[in-house]
């Protein structure tokens, strides 16, 4: 495709405080113009870390909440009480499916991990996602959806609903009928700003990034875009280090900005207030 196409794709790195490193790859990469956005895990250890990084970046980058259920322990003693520990995602996906989720617990732990959020950064979440996309799932997005809409600036919300690409198509389509529809109709029916595709879908043992995301730009409409992505080094006990380490590199590479090029695609927001067609 030639540059006349003139599509926007927002490049959003997620796991920020997740794993040491992630927010340095992640300010370097949006110094260099090469992604817009970050999405933070704030019951990790390394949060307050990693927030200190953000706080001095020296590029604009739009912060998010990386909402999770899955990974370490919760923040809230409601939560606590319940799962000591994060059960894991197919234990989550599983009570979901059959209504069991503590939901209330759940609407305590969202406020807690949005009020970690804003006290590291001063600021509320410019949007809202979930880590392993738990924010779309059944008994969670209402409970998110609700205290977000409560709040006096009102933060977009990843929509899940239509994960294009070309990997990964039994994932890409668990995470659109596991709450993605239903995530969308939501949103739509509550006004709030969305992204109309979600792309960056994989198993993470790919080895041939580049070309998962050649693949990914050709998918991307002319706006409303988003494509989420890894970043970070390979640190010893993260199962997709590897994953990270050969995302960061792309990322940083000369071959990404000729990839942008010859796509037709600028780096750049991907919310609006959207039909459910994404129009």
């Amino acid at each position: 495709m030639s540059s006349v196409d003139g599509r926007v794709v927002a490049f959003c790195a997620d796991d920020v405080g997740l794993v040491d490193g992630v927010a340095e790859s992640v300010a370097a990469l949006a110094a260099a113009g090469r992604v817009n956005a970050a999405s933070c895990v704030t019951t990790a250890a390394g949060w307050r870390s990693a927030a200190a990084v953000l706080r001095i970046a020296a590029a604009p980058l739009a912060l998010g909440l990386h909402f999770n259920l899955s990974e370490g322990a919760p923040l809230a003693p409601e939560m606590r009480t319940t799962w000591p520990a994060f059960p894991g995602l197919g234990r989550v996906l599983a009570s979901a499916a059959i209504g069991t989720l503590p939901v209330a617990a759940i609407a305590v732990e969202f406020r807690a991990q949005a009020d970690a959020f804003a006290d590291a950064l001063g600021r509320a979440p410019e949007f809202v996602d979930g880590h392993q996309h738990v924010h779309a799932l059944p008994g969670v997005r209402d409970a998110v959806l609700d205290a977000i809409c409560a709040w006096p600036d009102v933060p977009a919300v990843r929509n899940t609903a239509h994960v294009c690409g070309p990997a990964a198509a039994l994932k890409r389509r668990v995470i659109e009928a596991s709450g993605g529809r239903a995530l969308e109709r939501a949103l739509v029916a509550r006004g709030l700003a969305h992204n109309a595709v979600l792309l960056g879908a994989y198993d993470f043992t790919a080895t041939d990034y580049r070309s998962l995301v050649q693949r990914w730009l050709a998918a991307a409409p002319r706006e409303g875009g988003l494509l989420f992505c890894h970043p970070g080094p390979d640190m010893a006990g993260d199962a997709i280090g590897a994953a990270r380490r050969r995302e960061a590199d792309y990322l940083g590479s000369a071959a990404f900005a000729d990839d942008l090029a010859g796509a037709g695609v600028t780096i750049g927001p991907a919310w609006a207030k959207r039909s459910s067609s994404g129009g």
